[in-house]
């Protein structure tokens, strides 16, 4: 399944009242919402039609979120949906989990784009080929080691991977806190250290099964109605129910 018609369905699925985009390009993701919705890009070009009420910034996510009230814009509300696609580049990517996080929900969903590089050249943070993820992928490792308590799904759609993140925590700041060495231990020269596993696709979900999941209906039962210090439980164990007891989020 390619990413856009998976996105789509995450759309319907989540059903969010307020949509965050780092990085819209041509506005092709971007066309998918229909709520009320925010696109970050110092360079974009769009050329699709847009349907939903779109703010568009043309600066880049940094400077966005260094405003004295980032969440203005949507009337102080926080975002129920967040896709990052913007620079390729692993400090900035972690930097806009960080900020977006931080303008989420508990029950919001932050998807990354291009986790999967199908090379190791792909994976370059000096880009030289056509096709590029730049270094998005030790994002995956980075909230392993450091958010062990978000949960996290790879989804093999094509051409180069989504990574879901769920379980989220407005308030934590464990990754700003370390960010230097994060940057540290993760930001690696070029050729980069794609481990074996992401370039073979290995421990990825199909789409399918994403989409058809149980936790959906946790994350919209949550958000229609609090449940409080048991969400976080009763999501694991439903992503347990959906992918297997030996999933681990």
């Amino acid at each position: 399944m390619r990413y856009l018609p998976f996105l789509s369905s995450v759309h319907e699925l989540v059903q969010p009242e307020h949509y965050l985009e780092i990085g819209i390009r041509n506005g092709g993701s971007l066309a998918l919402s229909t709520c009320r919705s925010v696109g970050i890009d110092p360079a974009y070009n769009v050329t699709t039609e847009l349907s939903a009420h779109v703010s568009l910034f043309r600066t880049t996510s940094d400077e966005y979120f260094s405003r004295p009230s980032p969440l203005a814009v949507v009337g102080g509300e926080r975002f129920d949906l967040t896709f990052i696609d913007g620079m390729h580049l692993f400090e900035f990517a972690l930097r806009d989990f960080i900020n977006a996080e931080r303008s989420a929900r508990r029950t919001s969903v932050i998807v990354f784009d291009d986790v999967l590089p199908r090379t190791v050249d792909e994976a370059a943070r000096e880009r030289h080929t056509n096709a590029w993820t730049g270094d998005v992928y030790p994002m995956i490792e980075v909230l392993a080691r450091y958010r062990p308590e978000v949960s996290t799904i790879l989804v093999d759609t094509e051409p180069t991977g989504l990574f879901l993140v769920l379980g989220l925590d407005p308030s934590d700041t464990v990754l700003a806190d370390h960010y230097d060495e994060i940057l540290r231990e993760h930001r690696h020269a070029d050729p980069q250290p794609v481990p074996k596993s992401l370039l073979e696709r290995d421990a990825v979900q199909a789409p399918q099964r994403v989409l058809d999941a149980g936790f959906w209906k946790v994350l919209r039962d949550e958000r229609a109605q609090p449940t409080g210090d048991g969400f976080s439980r009763l999501l694991r164990e439903q992503l347990a129910q959906d992918f297997g007891p030996g999933y681990l989020p």
